[in-house]
Formats: C-alpha cells, structure tokens, sequence
C-alpha cells in the first residue's frame, strides 16, 4: 500500500513539467540543460512560507515534521496597508488593471494545497514557471480539485509590483525576498487568488519523460484531434526547421511513452495556454489512473530514486504515509477540474506593451470558491448507475465516454460488447422511476440529440442508464465547461 500512494505522488507531480515548447522557425533556441541541479541561491527543502503576509495567521509544524499553513478559526480579510505597509498608492500613470487588490480568503483546514510548477530551468538567474497547477486535495471526503493558472495572469507580486504570476518564482530568488522563490510563489497566490498553499513540487522535463518511460508510458484519453508540431526525430536539429513535421492523434485512448507525453503537455503553437492547461489535466488523470494499477508496483524503486534527482519538494513520505486511506478511496469521478481561462479572465496590453491577462474579479472568485469547497456531486445518497458499451469500430471510444461522464462527478463502467455496427447512439434509461432532470442533464452531457434517449424501464436491474454509443457518436468534448 505505502508503496502504491509514493509511486502515486512521485509522478502526479512531474505531470506539471512545461517548459516552453521549441517551435519549427528559424532562431529558434535549443531546449534548456536537462537536468535542473539547484546552486545555493535556492531554498532548501523544506519550502516555508514567509512569515508576515497576512496578520493573524500562524505557521506550525504537524507531527509528521511537514509545514502546513494554518488560519485562524474565525479567518479575517485583511486589507492591503495590513500586509504590506506603505505600498497601497497606486502610480498614477497606471490604469485601473494594473492594480489588484487582495482576494478573500478562502482555504479551510479540511483542505490540502499542493503546488505543482514546471519551468524552463536554464539558470537559476533567468527562468519562469510557465505551468503552475493547484491540487486541492481533501482527505476526509476523497476529493480534489485540479485548478490550471495560465503564465501570463496579471497579478500583484507582493513587494514587486504588478507582473505575470510566471515570473513570482524567480522574483523571490532574485530580490532576497524571505523564503525566497517557494515563499513569493506562495504568498502570491494567497494575494491574488485567496489559496494557501501547503507544498509545492518544482520538476524538469527530463524527469518527466524518464519516469513515465520507467512505468512503460501512460494510457491518455484525447477526446479532441489534436495537431501539431513535432520533431520527426528527438535527437535531431531543433533549429533545422526541415526536422519538424505536423503531428495529430485522436481521437481515442492514445499510449504515450514519455516523449509523446512531453509532446503534448507542452505544444501550442496550433492551440493556445488555455488548452494547454486541459491537455496537462488530461495527463494528470491518466498518471493517476496508471499509478493505481498492479504492474506499476514493482519500478517503484527506480521510480522513487529518479523523483529524487529530478523534483525539489517538501512532500515528505509521512504525508504520503499520513494521505494513504484517500488514496485508495480515489476514483477519476473524484477529481474535479478547473481552469483560470475566458470568461474569468480578459486579454489586455499593459502600458508597457506587454500581453497579459487580467481577471474578472467577481467571476473568478466564483470560480476559486466553488473549486475550494466540497463537492456537492451528482450523484448523492442514491447513486446513478451508468454502463457503456462501444457499438462502433473506433477503439477506445467507451473509455471517451466514461471519462466525460467522470468529468461531471458520474461513476460509470465499461462493458465488453461484441457488436460494432451500430449507426446511431442510444441512451436506455432502464429505471423504473423516470426522472427527467436526470435524463436532460445527460442527453446534454453526451452531447445527444432528444431522440437517443429511449425509455426502457426493467424492474430490479441494477443500472439506471446504459449507453450504447454508434457511429454517430462525437467524443469531442469540453472540460472547463462542466464541473459537477
């Protein structure tokens, strides 16, 4: 079991390796090194928060020797002169988005906070954290909430100034800021986003695709065809745009070995930040879905070592050991995902030219305080069951089906089926008590015309719902747009 919930850990956080990916155009510049071997300007494990952000707040040390960021029970909201004197004006030839004022606070105690970064590491002089995801994890319930911050959110830096949240990281490294970069990465999210983050894990591409390699690669769920650019040969001239060549999978189930999975947690030339963040989402999901599987069990030594030399953490193996009855209680319906994209944020170009992307305040908040809170789910004291079978020839398309119905906090299994001709998907709801809202919000879901519901009540089945889907089937769907 212990070593299960490590192997879990070890890998769920290289998925946040993203560096900046090089592109088939002339001046193109080469990957960075590929091993990050931090010098002595960077903090040391284990990464504590600074110590006078907000007024009130405590920092303890829990049983297993882990920091954990505590509030105080009745937690108040501070203003900006409390936590940082003397810098409330406002330079006058600002505009009114050059400045953000702190968000409410809004982490419980019930809840864990992991920060996972991945950066193009060339030195430890100049780089940025162009991935940044937050896992919420909260034990007691078996939920988390995957949260996706684009690179260039505007955002106050605290003692900086206005600046994207990807350069907080090397701000707090470069300017003696207490804590140094782990600390202003942390504080930073606290200001503008209202999160307390307990741990952060910083990785490097190399170990990414080391790791996953040692597993045998992972099983993805591309629901969308996915295209672009990609070296005909990873050993080959970056630079030499005669190596690159438009690559496409999906959709379907798509194996990929560690390059492959690089390949396509980094891409974004034909696509945009935005469906970068879903595509790393994916890949987290299916980490985790891997990780749980009997064969992963015995690399876990080899693992283990590479996580070492490639991930600089303060996740401790008590916490691994203290989160392990919420492992196994885990399923893909038990992760939500969130993603800081439009509508929640606007484009917009600073005095200064640059393009960045600066929040809705109130939409956004909405957003951070649903993901931080409980899942209400949709499926409650009365479980709906939901069984797929694949009617057609494409392989792999139930798998689409049952993540998608995950993605709205729905349990469904696939089973087996002998027959791959069918034309057009049906949804049988197979219950004796009809209950149109269940059925609406579904037939929605799948994306299915009215007639593909068909009504077919069987007295004491086990199932609620089986779908059986046909050629007519579009597994291309939206994350961000459901949540349960």
């Amino acid at each position: 079991m212990t070593k299960r919930l490590i192997l879990v850990f070890v890998v769920i956080t290289l998925v946040s390796c993203n560096i900046n990916n090089p592109q088939p155009a002339a001046g193109v510049s080469g990957l960075p090194n590929n091993t990050y071997r931090p010098d002595s300007t960077i903090t040391p494990t284990p990464f504590f928060p600074s110590d006078n952000l907000y007024p009130g707040y405590e920092y303890v040390i829990i049983a297993s020797s882990t920091p954990i960021y505590i509030p105080p029970t009745e937690t108040p909201v501070p203003d900006l002169e409390s936590i940082l004197p003397g810098l409330v004006t406002t330079p006058s030839e600002l505009g009114p988005v050059d400045y953000q004022a702190p968000f409410p606070y809004i982490t419980d105690n019930d809840t864990i906070t992991f920060l996972l970064l991945g950066s193009d590491i060339r030195s430890t002089s100049s780089f940025r954290t162009d991935t940044m995801i937050i896992a919420a994890f909260r034990p007691s319930l078996g939920q988390i909430s995957l949260i996706s911050i684009p690179r260039d959110l505007w955002v106050y830096i605290p003692t900086q100034g206005m600046q994207r949240i990807n350069t907080a990281y090397l701000k707090g490294e470069t300017s003696g800021h207490p804590g140094k970069g782990p600390a202003l990465v942390r504080d930073t999210i606290l200001y503008n986003l209202g999160i307390r983050i307990d741990h952060i894990a910083m990785v490097d591409f190399n170990g990414f695709k080391k790791i996953l390699d040692t597993i045998g690669g992972i099983d993805v769920p591309v629901y969308c065809q996915f295209t672009d650019w990609h070296l005909i040969d990873p050993s080959a001239d970056q630079q030499d745009e005669n190596n690159w060549s438009l690559y496409t999978i999906g959709p379907g189930v798509i194996h990929m070995d560690g390059e492959t999975a690089l390949w396509y947690a980094r891409s974004r030339k034909k696509s945009s930040d935005f469906d970068r963040g879903r595509r790393q989402q994916e890949l987290l999901r299916a980490v985790f879905a891997k990780m749980l599987q009997v064969s992963s069990i015995a690399k876990v030594p080899e693992l283990y070592g590479n996580f070492q030399d490639t991930i600089q953490t303060d996740i401790s193996l008590s916490m691994v050991l203290d989160l392990a009855p919420f492992v196994f209680k885990l399923n893909s319906a038990d992760i939500r995902s969130y993603y800081i994209r439009p509508p929640l944020v606007f484009s917009w170009t600073t005095t200064g030219g640059a393009y960045v992307l600066s929040p809705h305040t109130t939409e956004l908040q909405a957003m951070l305080k649903e993901a931080m809170s409980p899942s209400t789910k949709v499926v409650t004291t009365d479980p709906i069951t939901i069984e797929i079978r694949n009617g057609t020839q494409n392989l792999g398309w139930d798998r689409l089906a049952m993540e998608r119905l995950n993605y709205a906090g729905f349990e469904a299994a696939v089973i087996p089926y002998d027959q791959n001709n069918f034309p057009n998907t049906y949804l049988f709801d197979l219950s004796t008590t009809t209950d149109p809202t269940n059925q609406q919000f579904l037939v929605g879901l799948l994306g299915l015309p009215q007639s593909a519901l068909i009504l077919q009540p069987i007295a004491d089945t086990a199932v609620d719902y089986s779908l059986v889907l046909g050629a007519d089937y579009n597994p291309c769907f939206k994350p961000e747009l459901i949540n349960p």
